[in-house]
């Protein structure tokens, strides 16, 4: 008899657990890939901040590789903050868009660069949608 009444309280804790559980793991999924873009955009950058004589490049100049590392990590920066994500995708797809052009000039394979600049953008998107959507007045 005493099991029957509980019964309520057990069904509503078990359901805020699940709630607690799926909101978890919803914002884990919205971070996920972002946080895999990171881990792209954070050894690039290095490379060319701590790197900057590489050669083969189509701009040799240390001075612009060390920019580009710099502007890079800025970037990731912004995008990684709720506040300012729409700066940082910007200057991501920015910097992304320079570097399909520049495989795309060489010959050189341009597919996974891409979708690196698609991915920035849908990661954004899943993170802050209303960013996106225009506000229509009535």
């Amino acid at each position: 008899m005493a099991n029957i009444k509980n019964k309520p309280h057990t069904d509503k804790i078990m359901a805020e657990q699940k709630l607690g559980t799926e909101k978890i793991l919803s914002r884990i999924l919205i971070w996920l890939p972002s946080l895999a873009l990171t881990l792209y955009y954070i050894p690039n950058a290095f490379d060319k901040f701590l790197n900057p004589n590489q050669t083969g490049k189509i701009v040799e100049s240390s001075i612009v590789m060390i920019a580009a590392g710099i502007f890079i990590l800025i970037g990731i920066a912004l995008f990684l903050y709720n506040k300012t994500i729409l700066i940082g995708t910007a200057m991501l797809v920015l910097y992304m868009t320079f570097i399909v052009l520049i495989h795309m000039y060489k010959g050189k394979p341009s597919e996974i660069v891409m979708l690196i600049l698609i991915a920035t953008i849908f990661a954004s998107y899943i993170r802050k949608s209303q960013l996106f959507h225009q506000k229509t007045e009535k």
